[in-house]
């Protein structure tokens, strides 16, 4: 039996000499994650900030807004009123007081009464902004409002037409429409009406959407600027619907929301959120939960980049580069507090967010025994084998 012990205390000596690192792990320890020395920056490192997650910590990383469609824009009144403009297509009516004018016709020998009326057909706005009126000449109408090209005909015909009365009909609206594209039924440019419409009204003049709504994304681009929200913000917040303007694109992208689950959980893998939006509590929940006997409860670690205002207001003292907009942040979440439960079920997780459970100190344990039984097995069997 002596030959036995040996071979254990060898196998145990080269464990405590190597302080068990070379067993195999599927990642750092809970000790290793909040080591310091490994957390802080270096000149080889960018290094990543540890933040508890309690009630304070909370309040800060969810005080983030983001973007929103009214914030940027500060716009939720309707657009001014259509205007007309190059590429629109109109139609010009014109009425005289009375027949034989130069846009009526006289009573004929027959007794048919005279037309008072006569209508120019449809004119494109020509690239100068103008169109042609019989005996007006060219009338520019660009940038101005139907009314007021009525007025502007009606003088040019005075003196020639019996006190003529007009109606300009914009028959085909180029100007005061929106572009949709993207992950839409039928995209195309949605003429706006005159009542105003809104982002979701024009979505749905374009066929609706393809994709599930928590997964699609909205981008308005007006006056050289983009911004992306979720559509679900906008079904959510009817203050975020806010009115399109003449000249909008909004584009329509399916990106599936997800996070990472790795270490000591049921599940390790790429997870999709499958609704609008999870908690923490969900997403452990979603990834299978923690494996009994191998997790550690302390251990449950949320990654993700944070930016740099969060992160100085969770760890003043954390050494932050100038030049960086984000910082890496650990999340450690104590399972074993009751009370952080309570947190999870309100922290929501973002997408691309990384969950990890580290394995118990047990585990390690576990691994060394194993090793030495591994170890020991051949000798107790040539023993047996001897006898």
């Amino acid at each position: 039996m002596g030959s036995i012990w040996t071979v254990s205390a060898a196998v145990s000596l080269a464990c405590v000499v190597a302080s068990c690192t070379a067993l195999p792990a599927q990642g750092p320890s809970t000790t290793q994650v909040l080591d310091p020395n490994t957390s802080q920056p270096t000149a080889t490192q960018a290094g990543y900030l540890v933040a508890d997650l309690n009630s304070q910590t909370e309040a800060i990383a969810t005080s983030a807004r983001a973007p929103t469609l009214r914030s940027q824009f500060g716009d939720n009144r309707p657009a001014p009123d259509p205007l007309i403009g190059v590429g629109d297509g109109v139609t010009v009516t014109i009425w005289e007081a009375a027949s034989g004018g130069l846009f009526s016709t006289p009573v004929s020998s027959t007794g048919t009464p005279g037309s008072h009326t006569a209508t120019i057909p449809e004119q494109v706005v020509a690239r100068d902004g103008s169109i042609t009126v019989p005996y007006a000449g060219r009338i520019h109408v660009a940038n101005m409002a139907p009314p007021a090209v009525e007025e502007k005909i009606v003088a040019a015909l005075a003196g020639k037409a019996i006190e003529p009365q007009v109606l300009l009909t914009v028959s085909h609206n180029v100007a005061n429409a929106v572009t949709v594209l993207g992950e839409v039924n039928a995209g195309a440019r949605v003429p706006l009406s005159s009542k105003g419409d809104r982002i979701l009204d024009v979505i749905a003049s374009a066929g609706g959407i393809r994709a599930a709504a928590h997964e699609t994304f909205v981008t308005l681009s007006r006056d050289g600027r983009s911004v992306s929200v979720p559509l679900q913000t906008l079904l959510d917040r009817p203050d975020q619907n806010i009115f399109a303007h003449p000249g909008d694109t909004v584009t329509l992208v399916r990106d599936p929301q997800t996070f990472t689950a790795f270490g000591a959980t049921g599940r390790n893998s790429v997870i999709p959120f499958d609704a609008r939006g999870i908690t923490l509590e969900e997403a452990v929940a979603k990834s299978g939960g923690l494996i009994e006997l191998q997790s550690d409860p302390s251990g449950v670690f949320l990654l993700r980049d944070e930016p740099v205002s969060i992160a100085r207001a969770l760890d003043p003292r954390f050494p932050i580069d100038p030049n960086r907009s984000t910082i890496p942040v650990v999340y450690r979440i104590n399972l074993r507090d009751t009370n952080t439960y309570f947190l999870a079920r309100h922290f929501p997780v973002r997408n691309k967010d990384m969950i990890y459970v580290a394995s118990a100190p047990s585990t390690d344990l576990q691994k060394f025994l194993s090793i030495v039984q591994m170890s020991t097995g051949p000798v107790l069997t040539g023993k047996a084998l001897g006898m």
